[in-house]
């Protein structure tokens, strides 16, 4: 069933200009907030929660714009499966790429990391031609095995490399002699409530993915937060912070509350360009916090800082 919808529908709409596209993405606008509420209540729960102090009537308002942001990124991602590259990088650029080239020149690999905010993936089937850095990428595989293998082949096709979360370590000792940059995005819901890091985040406690620091701290990886910036429908600028070209010096939950903080500025910037649909909020707090977050420091600094 995923191949025949795939080849009869998604693949030759993909084709379409966007112009065209944009038209579908209304009808499903309107689908979303009439016919076919997705997630309502999910979407609900957590913008109630993560702005107490608006209304209901608010509340639907943001809703109802998150639909609307929501369909066009659908869209695109349609368009993503075969879009050319003169025409992805007409619609997706870096504003300030320089501060990736001393980088590059010392041959520091780097960590780029961010969130599910606006068109992340045009970002990743455009970042190896926007930096000089090896683009590698770091995610979970989708259930289906079918829409997995396509859509992995799409974001590839202009030189990212795909990798699977359990995989990394092996992919970048492979490429250790090599620049690379790897990208990741942080806001998804930690499997273990025990091994994240908990923050504050959107007026809630959060359990936090703790890979990235993880990760830069094993491999002595340079870490910049991206963030997606929409000009006008179906246009993208990227800006980058440096957050560490050291990580290996930073305190423990540095890296982690510094870009956890950075995408929470931007989503309360254009709060309906985040995805509100995701079960974000799954993990319940431990109830021994205190002592898990002191263990949790102890054992970071016995890996990475006495040895």
């Amino acid at each position: 069933m995923a191949a025949i919808s795939y080849y009869l529908f998604v693949w030759p709409l993909s084709h379409l200009p966007l112009w065209i596209l944009y038209r579908f993405s209304d009808l499903l606008y309107l689908l979303l907030i009439s016919v076919v509420p997705y997630r309502r209540k999910v979407i609900e729960s957590n913008l109630k929660k993560s702005y107490p102090e608006k209304s209901e009537r608010e509340i639907k308002q943001l809703r109802r714009k998150f639909y609307r942001h929501f369909s066009d990124i659908v869209i695109e991602g349609v368009k993503n499966l075969s879009i050319s590259k003169k025409e992805l990088l007409s619609r997706i650029s870096v504003v300030n790429p320089e501060l990736m080239d001393p980088l590059y020149m010392q041959n520091k690999s780097v960590l780029l990391v961010s969130g599910h905010f606006n068109n992340w993936e045009w970002m990743i089937t455009a970042q190896s031609m926007l930096f000089p850095h090896k683009a590698m990428g770091i995610g979970m595989p989708m259930s289906s095995k079918f829409w997995d293998k396509k859509v992995t082949s799409q974001r590839e096709r202009f030189g990212m490399k795909v990798i699977h979360s359990a995989n990394y370590r092996a992919e970048i000792e492979a490429r250790k002699e090599e620049n690379i940059a790897i990208l990741t995005l942080g806001d998804q819901s930690p499997g273990d409530s025990r091994k994240s890091y908990w923050m504050n985040f959107l007026n809630r406690p959060t359990a936090v993915l703790f890979g990235a620091e993880q990760m830069a701290n094993e491999y002595d990886l340079a870490v910049l937060f991206f963030v997606v910036r929409k000009m006008k429908r179906g246009f993208y600028t990227v800006e980058l912070k440096l957050i560490s070209d050291q990580a290996r010096t930073s305190d423990w939950g540095q890296i982690t509350e510094t870009h956890t903080k950075l995408l929470e500025k931007e989503i309360q910037k254009h709060p309906e360009q985040w995805i509100w649909s995701h079960k974000r909020w799954k993990r319940e707090v431990p109830s021994d916090l205190k002592q898990l977050k002191k263990e949790q420091h102890e054992k970071f600094n016995q890996r990475y800082r006495n040895a």
